[in-house]
């Protein structure tokens, strides 16, 4: 049998771009080593989520009061149902991807996935022919060459320390990127002592600036320590030393050290250097179309290094299909949003301050608090919420937006298409937002 689409991994890029094809009318072949959804589905967003809406509701219930609500007792996390919980959402979103692929006709094919040569993949002892082979095997955390770090019970990456059942008293965080900052949100809500080591001068690098150093302030009120333009230099057991920015070693020790220090693509065992894939230790390279060196073989997703982010996979899968069936399409990343689910959330879309500088891009800046809905002030008792717009000097148009606090998460989606669209504050003016919600901050700051 002959394929017209070989999927090598099931995450959202993979399954997504599958079940995409196959309701083309394409005969489409999905292979996944582990649990359908991939990262994000089983050890990544959606887990992290569901622990972070638990912290959120013992944040809540601790804050009670300030709406006019007394409780009895002190709120207290029980973290074995917290772990039920997630087992239940993950599994409840597994069957989900299965019934999708399923109705779109996808054969799903249990076990690890080798390239034999282009239109040919080898897999659990039989091999498969198609017209196309797209790569989504997606990305593992990192290991950095830091001495003590591998095979140390004490050190916990991004997986590992899901599935911890007790809270550590003091926990230990290397990196202060997204993944590093929601854990710590989450740790230090339920009651850890949680210390950040951060090699740069300054955390969540991809954001905004301004936006990050407000982000910091919030996340200190919370009683997380940052260490900034730290190296780390060894770990010896669960005791970590690290330089600090005039040379100074130091150490912290703690429960567990979680090293958060990023993601590498996964592109062993499936037989590049064979093929000669142009790919390095970021990812195979691609260009906007989804397209590798190797004709007919394409990739998406965190395995190719451009943007690790489920959406972005997505859309990338969907764009390399389009594309392989005769569809002209092609990624555009000006507009991909991103968000960091601490308390308080940050959102993001366009470029950001730093960027407009560094390219020499005249702009006007607008800042607002979010405050100026009253909705926010209904919702987020004694909290505080900022929306900052970056306007084109020269054009007028919209090139970027960047918010924390509430809900920024979920309105972020009407600045992308404002950033898509290169929209001026004249054409938001006339959009209709509804009252009373946050979004109305988003709209406040726009039309100035």
């Amino acid at each position: 049998m002959r394929y017209d689409l070989l999927v090598i991994g099931a995450g959202p890029g993979g399954y997504e771009a599958a079940a995409y094809a196959a309701r083309m009318g394409k005969k489409v072949a999905l292979f996944e080593k582990e649990e359908l959804g991939g990262v994000c589905l089983n050890v990544g967003c959606i887990p992290t989520k569901t622990m972070l809406r638990s912290s959120k509701a013992l944040d809540d219930c601790r804050q009670a009061s300030a709406f006019g609500i007394q409780a009895e007792g002190k709120p207290v996390l029980d973290m074995a149902a917290v772990q039920a919980r997630k087992r239940k959402v993950i599994s409840t979103l597994i069957r989900g991807v299965a019934g999708m692929l399923k109705g779109a006709g996808v054969e799903v094919v249990k076990g690890e996935a080798r390239i034999v040569s282009p239109g040919l993949v080898s897999c659990a002892g039989q091999q498969y022919a198609g017209d196309h082979i797209l790569i989504a095997t997606g990305s593992l955390p990192a290991q950095p060459p830091i001495p003590g770090l591998k095979d140390n019970p004490a050190v916990l990456d991004s997986s590992g320390i899901l599935e911890l059942q007790e809270i550590p008293k003091e926990l230990l965080i290397i990196g202060g990127g997204v993944i590093g900052l929601e854990f710590a949100c989450f740790f230090a809500s339920v009651g850890s002592k949680v210390n950040v080591v951060e090699m740069l001068p300054r955390i969540a690098t991809v954001v905004d600036e301004e936006i990050g150093k407000r982000l910091m302030a919030e996340l200190e009120k919370q009683g997380i320590v940052f260490k900034l333009s730290c190296q780390v230099q060894r770990i010896e057991g669960n005791t970590l030393t690290y330089k600090t920015a005039d040379g100074k070693e130091e150490k912290l020790s703690a429960d567990y050290i979680l090293n958060s220090t990023g993601r590498r693509p996964v592109t062993e065992g499936l037989g590049l250097e064979e093929l000669g894939m142009v790919f390095d230790r970021r990812g195979i390279k691609t260009d906007i179309y989804g397209k590798t060196n190797i004709p007919g073989i394409w990739a998406c997703g965190d395995v190719t290094g451009r943007l690790l982010l489920a959406h972005a996979a997505t859309r990338e899968g969907q764009v390399a299909v389009n594309n392989m069936f005769g569809k002209k399409d092609h990624m555009r990343y000006n507009a991909i949003p991103s968000v960091i689910y601490t308390q308080p959330e940050v959102a993001h879309v366009g470029a950001s301050e730093e960027e407009l500088k560094k390219q020499g891009i005249a702009y006007r800046k607008v800042v607002m608090p979010m405050a100026i809905a009253g909705r926010f002030l209904v919702d987020y008792e004694g909290k505080n919420g900022t929306v900052k717009a970056l306007f084109s000097k020269e054009h007028g148009h919209l090139l970027g937006l960047h918010a924390i606090g509430g809900c920024c998460g979920e309105f972020i989606a009407s600045a992308v298409q404002m950033v898509e669209m290169e929209m001026r504050p004249e054409e938001i003016s006339q959009i209709v937002f509804p009252h009373p919600t946050i979004s109305e901050a988003l709209k406040e700051t726009l039309v100035r």
